[in-house]
């Protein structure tokens, strides 16, 4: 990757668990310079303050831009309260409707709160676009107007969808893409980060900021984090990315003890998502704790509470995380489900794995059925969704199973 040890090492440090960037070697070279100049790069990334709250999905960039700060770079927070008036159009099939500067001031500084629980605050610098882009005017707007063109515009996969469709395209939503990149020519940003979803306004960026005469940004774009209901549809982590209005979100702000519950309620499939692009744990940790769940060595519920623990403790503080992970298992002790049969199923004497034992209930003619249906999340033990059909039942225990909607029993397991 780069013939300076020191340099390959901190490449494969920001790469890891990106999902593109442009280009390796430009970052290297701005790696190389920085440190014979002895001056930090400056790192940008910007956040439209649509919503009043950050979530988890938006902690994947702010992470990558953690790893930055922590190898001594300048980290520039950018609050989009200028943008956010036109709205980012990107992966939609119709204009944003864009927000009230009232209501944009009242979520944008619930931002600059929110992000000091990821970055670091004596390494961060928040500014608000607004700052360069309301005295542009309307002269510099037409001058920056001037630095692309339509057809590139429409190279966009939301615009070019929209155009084949004959559905409308404002021209203010063209404005948006070049606004973004002014924000990395006012900041004469050396790396942008964003969503992989980002990635057309990331590289616009670049091409402006050489027109005026600066050098090109690197563009790092990272995963779109899915949502809790995400789960594995014929081998594949099938859902929405991670949405305050899909529902399938954890607010950074949220109270520990909900942020705990919704962590423990996704399934171990996804847990191992989150652990890539949420957990600070080296890869090779991680690595060793899917091999022991999967040889059954430790029970992946052990897993996962580790994982929410490691989370909550990010946002609140141990104490506040040990509090929530104590509360959570008072619940799931706790809670009972009224009306359910009692009913047993035999097993010999290492257990019984689930497939079978929903079989064995007669609620499925096989357990293929049943392995599709826990792949898809149908089935609950004890409040946990289990996805894993290797997941055992031992003898001389009992169980609280959902099957789907309509299928739930205490199950009593008897060596038979």
């Amino acid at each position: 990757m780069h013939d300076d040890p020191e340099i390959r090492a901190a490449l494969e440090r920001l790469l890891a668990g990106s999902v593109q960037c442009e280009t390796p070697a430009h970052l290297a070279g701005k790696l190389v310079r920085a440190r014979e100049q002895g001056r930090p790069l400056t790192i940008k990334a910007g956040f439209d303050p649509t919503a009043p709250d950050l979530h988890l999905g938006h902690t994947v960039v702010l992470n990558k831009m953690r790893t930055f700060q922590d190898m001594g770079h300048r980290v520039v927070f950018v609050v989009g309260d200028f943008t956010a008036l036109i709205g980012d159009p990107t992966g939609r099939n119709e204009a944003r409707k864009p927000l009230s500067p009232e209501r944009i001031a009242e979520h944008a500084e619930t931002y600059t709160a929110q992000v000091f629980k990821v970055l670091d605050p004596a390494r961060t610098v928040v500014r608000f676009n607004s700052e360069w882009l309301r005295p542009l005017g309307a002269e510099g707007l037409i001058r920056l107007a001037a630095k692309y063109t339509v057809s590139r515009m429409l190279e966009r996969d939301d615009f070019k969808k929209r155009f084949a469709d004959q559905a409308p395209i404002s021209v203010h939503e063209f404005l948006y893409t070049l606004l973004q990149a002014y924000d990395s020519v006012s900041l004469d940003a050396d790396v942008e980060l964003g969503g992989s979803d980002q990635l057309f306004n990331l590289l616009v960026g670049r091409t402006i900021q050489r027109d005026y005469g600066q050098e090109p940004q690197v563009v790092l774009t990272m995963p779109l984090l899915e949502g809790t209901d995400a789960k594995r549809v014929d081998g594949v982590l099938v859902g929405a990315k991670m949405s305050k209005s899909l529902g399938n979100y954890v607010g950074v702000n949220e109270p520990p003890n909900e942020q705990f519950l919704k962590l423990m309620a996704i399934s171990d499939d996804l847990m191992w998502r989150y652990f890539q692009l949420l957990s600070r744990r080296p890869p090779d940790e991680v690595a060793r704790l899917q091999a022991d769940c999967r040889s059954h060595a430790v029970n992946p519920r052990d897993v996962k509470e580790s994982l929410a623990f490691e989370l909550v403790a990010r946002f609140h503080g141990e104490p506040a995380a040990a509090e929530a992970r104590d509360a959570a298992n008072r619940w799931l002790r706790e809670r009972t489900v009224v009306a359910l049969d009692e009913v047993e199923v035999q097993a010999p004497a290492e257990g019984v794995a689930v497939p079978n034992a929903i079989r064995d209930l007669g609620w499925a003619e096989g357990t293929g059925e049943v392995r599709r249906r826990m792949a898809e999340g149908a089935v609950r033990i004890d409040g946990e969704r289990v996805t894993e059909p290797r997941h055992m039942l031992l003898p001389g225990h009992a169980y609280e199973i959902h099957y789907g909607r309509k299928k739930a029993a205490k199950v009593r397991v008897v060596a038979g």
